[in-house]
């Protein structure tokens, strides 16, 4: 293919992602299972190019900046304060599906070695906590469970390669367990090691850049440079990443810039949203060269019929199989214990939202030519995707029959405007210590008027049958700054500014714009 037609296939490419998720989005479907179907069928069309993923491309193009963009939106300290919970779900459940669906696998498909079993296992176990957010669409999750599922997420990646790691070893040489303990353990030291220390020196270099594009242009190639040297060191480069960017997000309001970290959020959202679902995308444009192999080397129609239902029956089944009895472990365990039990209903979604995606993707591919049935162990791997994909499409209905209970807007605004009492209030107090005499009072009287007047609010709240004081004051704030870009802009139309001067101006109305957004209830959660 030329370079010009390469670049005009990206092209509608972007634009058929955007396009799709866009729509479903408008009418309530799933994006990943609608850009899955698009691709699938695509790739049956003639003229449409022949979509071969190379597995290094995705592991190393594709994995790391995906991993980083979820992991410097995750709250360390929500990671850290479900850390048991985390653990047992991204390592343990990873480790159980390995065994469950690796022997599964050997027993019924005529061929395949208990190594290839384990491998196909350290495929399909890692979850996609991006596609369970596109499917739950608009239904609030609780913080806890939101928390569990994106550790799980960003955790068992690392395992699962890990495994994999073993396992194809297994396949092409002779390993012993004490081998695979000892990768694993130097897997997991070096690849933290290399994230620790890539985020401090990262840390210190951006705490000293002033400009927000240059820092944003070293946000952009900092997954790479902790994932590459981990891999290097035969570390975990996935773990690297992961630790990284929550090290990274936890200490950025100290070390960046507000432009930069606005920047920083709006660059890595967008990269995540044009990766994640380009890769389900790609999943379904594949679906034809995978189709080609099995007919050519597989069993048969109904074989390969039954083999694929059985296969993803078990890995849906073994992961509600660990979260039911890890729930009833904490419910009979000590009273510490006991106190962090999840309810059924939070088990219940947990387990249904086991949707696997991009490494599912990625890994299979790296499955060595001497893996026995390699060609359908490709194709299941692909069905385990979609599977779950299509077994998560309830959840939303699951969510509100199980009664799950939804997170307390109210109660998170509140402590918000408490919050941000606070600040005010330490601001006032910093502006006592810093003004002097030649400062003009009105000034001063503005500054604190400006700053004391949600505490007031808060104190001396309205009437109930009025909307809150600073619902009020929201409302009718985003009223003003309606007026007052339209008057720019009409400024801008009769040309009696320059333009430097207008996007100056349109630029801080936009910020106090957004800072209003943040404080809204409405947009909790977003």
């Amino acid at each position: 293919m030329d370079p010009v037609s390469a670049i005009a296939w990206i092209v509608a490419f972007v634009v058929m992602t955007v396009a799709v998720t866009g729509l479903t989005g408008r009418i309530g479907w799933s994006a990943p299972v609608a850009l899955v179907l698009v691709g699938a069928v695509a790739s049956f069309v003639p003229g449409v190019p022949r979509v071969h993923l190379e597995p290094d491309l995705v592991l190393y193009a594709l994995l790391p900046p995906l991993l980083f963009a979820a992991a410097i939106r995750t709250s360390l300290i929500d990671v850290r304060a479900r850390n048991d919970s985390i653990l047992l779900m991204s390592v343990a459940l990873v480790a159980f599906t390995v065994f469950a669906v690796g022997f599964a696998a050997a027993w019924i498909i005529p061929g395949v070695t208990i190594a290839a079993g384990l491998a196909f296992g350290a495929v399909v176990a890692p979850t996609d906590a991006v596609a369970v957010t596109a499917v739950t669409g608009k239904v609030p999750l609780p913080r806890r469970v939101v928390t569990i599922l994106e550790g799980e997420s960003l955790l068992n990646d690392a395992t699962a390669l890990v495994a994999l790691n073993a396992a194809i070893a297994a396949i092409v040489s002779v390993v012993t367990p004490v081998e695979v303990a000892g990768d694993f353990v130097l897997a997991v030291v070096v690849g933290a090691a290399v994230g620790l220390a890539v985020a401090f020196v990262l840390t210190e270099i951006r705490r000293r850049l002033r400009s927000a594009v240059l820092d944003t242009s070293l946000s952009l190639v900092t997954p790479f440079i902790a994932f590459l040297p981990a891999q290097v060191l035969h570390g975990s480069g996935a773990l690297a990443v992961v630790v990284a960017g929550l090290y990274l997000g936890y200490r950025s309001p100290v070390v960046l810039s507000a432009e930069a970290r606005v920047a920083e959020r709006l660059n890595w959202k967008t990269l995540q949203f044009l990766l994640e679902n380009a890769v389900f995308l790609f999943i379904g444009l594949n679906l034809a060269g995978v189709l080609e192999g099995v007919v050519r080397s597989g069993p048969g129609l109904w074989p390969t019929i039954g083999i694929s239902f059985a296969i993803l029956a078990v890995v849906i089944a073994s992961r509600f199989a660990w979260v039911f009895v890890t729930m009833l472990l904490y419910r009979v365990g000590p009273s510490r214990v006991r106190e962090r039990a999840w309810s059924s209903a939070s088990s219940t979604v947990v387990s249904a939202a086991g949707i696997r995606g991009v490494v599912t993707l990625a890994a299979v591919f790296l499955l060595p030519p001497e893996t026995p049935e390699r060609e359908l162990l490709q194709f299941l791997a692909f069905v385990v995707v979609l599977g779950t994909l299509l077994q998560a499409l309830p959840l939303p209905l699951l969510i509100r029959r199980v009664h799950l209970p939804a997170p307390n807007l109210a109660q998170e605004w509140t402590e918000r405007q408490m919050l941000t009492v606070e600040a005010k209030s330490a601001g006032v107090d910093r502006l006592d210590e810093i003004a002097t005499e030649d400062d003009e009072e009105r000034v001063i009287r503005q500054l604190r008027s400006s700053s004391s007047w949600l505490a007031e609010a808060l104190e001396h709240p309205s009437p109930p049958d009025h909307e809150p004081a600073s619902s009020t004051f929201n409302r009718l704030r985003n009223g003003m700054i309606e007026a007052e870009r339209e008057a720019v802009l009409t400024a801008r139309r009769e040309g009696r500014y320059q333009e430097a001067a207008v996007q100056a101006v349109l630029a801080a109305i936009d910020a106090e714009e957004t800072a209003l957004r943040a404080r809204h209830p409405r947009t909790i959660g977003e």
